[in-house]
């Protein structure tokens, strides 16, 4: 541990003493978010202290939590701020991407349903609290809307080029977003955690706003590291649906398919900017729970979803062969078929 790590560890032991009136054991950082958060062990308990890159961000997560926690039994329990430190409870170690590869397929179809019926539930309660018109809009500017349309572009490096009847415009006006919800962001497997109760929760809300809402189940279905097949995970959305919800689920659906589509295009960019640079490596550091996975399997997982995904909206369909022979090029790589 280095000396500023030291500093920061020992000005943080004295804030939890203080904010919790009682001695603090240890303290240790967090191995998937050590400069963040870290973990406070009292004699009694733990509890984890989260100080973000930005003060408005542990502001923001603060704030959610203090919202969510009191009606919400899937995300952290607010336990106070002091000093700009954010003290929530400690769910455990045990991260969703870690635990559904252990598991046969139909226990990871159960874990699947679960992360998916946990957002259905913390949405809804950003809907009964309000919590989702406090929070700031994502993706409002047209910069953000090009490199989000744009992005297929990444595809033509393995096929052979974007279809002309591949309308971007049309696309960018169906991701406009008229009815605001709240998302979570970033609800990528390793951002769930199963708890020692056996329940699945979700941390790190430091990055929610508010959009159409599908996006955090994108972040979900769209993530490199799921073994299941898509139209598994298409079957789990739909047994999970919030039937509270005003939005008819072919409505949804179809905007969580193009998102989906263009979402599995930004993770496989990242893939192969990184081996391009670094080259392709199965055994890797995934101590950061932002960054992908960089081995050809993760990219041909991508390919397969981006395929099934871009399939169920005729705004998206003429994607399906470029996904299709990226697939089956990186599949060579892989060895997958």
């Amino acid at each position: 541990m280095d000396g500023a790590m030291t500093d920061r560890v020992r000005l943080i032991s004295g804030i939890a003493a203080s904010h919790f009136g009682k001695d603090v054991v240890e303290v240790k950082a967090l191995k998937d978010s050590p400069f963040s958060s870290v973990r406070i062990q009292f004699s009694d308990e733990t509890v984890i202290a989260s100080q973000r890159r930005s003060f408005r961000r542990t502001h923001l997560e603060a704030l959610i939590l203090e919202q969510l926690s009191p009606v919400c039994d899937d995300v952290p329990t607010y336990l106070g701020m002091t000093d700009g430190i954010l003290f929530q409870t400690d769910l455990g170690g045990i991260r969703l991407d870690e635990e559904v590869s252990s598991h046969e397929r139909v226990d990871q179809l159960e874990l699947a349903a679960e992360a998916c019926a946990s957002i259905f539930r913390f949405q809804a309660a950003a809907r009964q609290t309000g919590v989702g018109r406090l929070v700031p809009k994502i993706g409002t500017t047209q910069e953000w809307m090009e490199n989000l349309v744009c992005s297929v572009d990444a595809l033509q490096l393995f096929s052979s080029g974007i279809p002309d009847s591949f309308d971007y415009q049309a696309i960018a006006d169906k991701m406009t977003v008229s009815q605001w919800e709240f998302v979570k962001w970033h609800c990528r497997p390793s951002y769930a955690v199963i708890c020692d109760d056996g329940f699945l929760r979700w941390n790190g809300f430091e990055l929610s706003g508010a959009r159409h809402g599908a996006e955090d189940l994108a972040w979900l279905l769209g993530d490199e590291s799921w073994p299941l097949a898509p139209e598994d995970l298409i079957k789990v959305v739909q047994d999970t649906y919030d039937q509270t919800s005003e939005v008819a689920f072919d409505d949804y659906f179809e905007y969580l398919a193009i998102y989906t589509t263009l979402h599995c295009v930004q993770r496989f960019k990242l893939i192969i900017k990184d081996a391009q640079e670094n080259g392709w490596h199965r055994e890797m550091d995934n101590s950061r729970k932002e960054h992908p996975g960089v081995d050809p399997v993760f990219a041909h997982q991508l390919c397969q979803v981006g395929a099934f995904m871009s399939d169920q909206s005729k705004l998206t369909r003429a994607l399906v062969p470029n996904f299709e022979l990226t697939a089956r090029t990186i599949g060579t790589i892989s060895g997958a078929r």
